[in-house]
């Protein structure tokens, strides 16, 4: 089996990318005996998550890939985007993180949202970024009780259920870090 080193502690995200890649070994920052979080500081997802891949690949001198992604609102002008996980407060509560996003969008008809997923991938020392959207919108309170992050208050466009209200498999069949995975794995295959 290969195996493929994700430069994340999260471990939602490597459950999750791992159902969608069983073909491959994951192993993470954790596996690799990194307990320190890698800065985030960058001003776009893609800049995030190039810094760590960029970090991982330069400490260790292996290929790997990162990921960074962000729940973007058009009322909200992108907010959160790029600072979604810690967009609370640096404790990176996902309640609170939540509460913020309904207390800013109340009495907002506009709940147009997306979430959108960037890889880095560093592969023989060249860097490669994939990504992934999907467009949804953002309902007014929280329904489910699966997935993390946002989850409970997103809801893909064409569905009537939250991605906190589906099944992994049902969320990964349409995800946005499906589409940047499989476009990860696209590429890798023809390598």
């Amino acid at each position: 089996m290969k195996e493929l080193v994700f430069a994340t502690h999260n471990k939602n995200k490597r459950t999750e990318i791992q159902a969608i890649i069983p073909e491959y070994l994951l192993k993470d920052l954790t596996d690799l005996g990194v307990t320190e979080e890698i800065p985030e500081n960058e001003q776009t997802l893609e800049g995030n998550a190039l810094t760590k891949a960029r970090l991982v690949n330069k400490h260790f001198s292996i290929d790997c890939f990162a990921d960074d992604t962000g729940l973007e609102s058009d009322a909200l002008d992108g907010e959160p985007g790029v600072y979604s996980a810690r967009y609370a407060g640096p404790e990176k509560s996902a309640d609170a993180n939540m509460t913020k996003v309904l207390e800013n969008l109340a009495g907002n008809k506009n709940r147009n949202a997306r979430f959108r997923t960037v890889i880095a991938l560093i592969l023989q020392g060249k860097e490669h970024l994939f990504e992934g959207i999907v467009e949804g919108s953002i309902i007014d309170k929280k329904r489910g009780t699966e997935g993390f992050g946002y989850d409970p208050i997103f809801i893909p466009k064409g569905f009537s259920k939250t991605f906190a209200e589906m099944s992994m498999e049902e969320k990964n069949s349409i995800s946005h870090r499906k589409r940047a995975v499989q476009k990860l794995v696209d590429f890798l295959i023809e390598k």
